[in-house]
């Protein structure tokens, strides 16, 4: 644990990756050991960790630290009950971000740093990088001041949806990156079915509609719950539409180059994705893969 957060902390880019798979030792060992003994593991971690935090001077790593162990340990628990696969990854998800808003409050109560988890100097600092960036790319000073100033008021309004995904997508990488670990251990692994037949929930279509008529029709606050619930609902339908994808590589047997050439494709063109959101949405009527047809018979 230590040593993932110490990459994901001094290892440029990737480091992000290595920050991703850190609740992944406290599933594995609370699903080995029994939640009792799991607890005792996250907790002397978090002591080492916090140790170690304050030698280095990344604070931040303790939070992480307490964060991912959390998740870990009630992924355990999700295992242990069996639930379905969006309802471990929605459970997962909710609790997460319950903690992070809570750790959240209490560091913007603090003098030392703001909601970005960093002190106002080096926050000044990241936004004349920058800065600097658009400049280099040919802007004047008064129009990267200004694309800054755009780009930083766009992000201010979907942060909400964009720490809801990039919560969602942590918590699902780790419920798929722990089959294979879980199976090479000889540790019960839920089974949630085959991937290529899963589904958005039926109802969420309803959602769909609400927040883009509320998206014409209100302004303010109600508005801006209505964009941040249509990107999370959007991104969902993107899963989807992957889920549909898969399915046809799977009835096609496509090899192994075929499918990272076109995962690779569907991330690199922006318009594959608001394809696959829109194969999601109607696959509820569809049905291109004829799962409700099977059903049936």
């Amino acid at each position: 644990m230590a040593l993932l957060l110490s990459a994901a902390v001094w290892i440029p880019v990737l480091g992000l990756f290595f920050a991703l798979l850190t609740p992944l030792p406290f599933l594995y060992y609370a699903t080995r050991l029994g939640l009792p003994d799991g607890v005792k593991i996250a907790v002397i971690t978090l002591l080492f960790v916090g140790l170690l935090a304050n030698l280095s001077g990344y604070p931040q790593m303790m939070v992480y630290c307490f964060e991912s162990s959390l998740l870990g340990l009630i992924l355990s628990e999700l295992y242990r009950r069996r639930f379905t696969l969006g309802l471990t990854i929605l459970l997962g998800t909710c609790s997460v971000l319950i903690v992070s808003l809570i750790l959240l409050s209490l560091v913007k109560s603090t003098d030392k740093m703001g909601s970005t988890g960093m002190n106002p100097e080096s926050h000044e600092r990241h936004d004349e990088e920058i800065i600097q960036a658009y400049k280099d790319f040919g802007l004047d000073e008064d129009e990267a001041i200004q694309l800054q100033e755009v780009m930083v008021d766009i992000i201010t309004k979907i942060y909400p949806a964009m720490f809801i995904l990039g919560t969602a997508l942590s918590v699902s990488l780790i419920v798929v990156l722990s089959r294979p670990l879980f199976r090479l251990k000889d540790l019960p692994y839920p089974d949630f079915g085959p991937l290529d037949r899963w589904q958005a929930p039926e109802l969420m279509v309803w959602g769909v509609i609400i927040t883009g008529f509320a998206l014409f029709l209100t302004t303010g606050s109600i508005k801006l719950f209505a964009v941040n619930a249509l990107i999370v609902m959007v991104a969902i339908y993107v899963f989807h539409g992957l889920s549909i994808a898969q399915f046809f590589l799977n009835k096609f047997h496509a090899p192994l180059l075929g499918r990272l050439g076109v995962y690779l494709l569907i991330f690199i063109l922006p318009y594959l994705l608001v394809t696959l959101a829109i194969a999601g949405l109607f696959d509820q009527w569809a049905d291109f893969r004829k799962l409700n047809q099977k059903a049936l018979t």
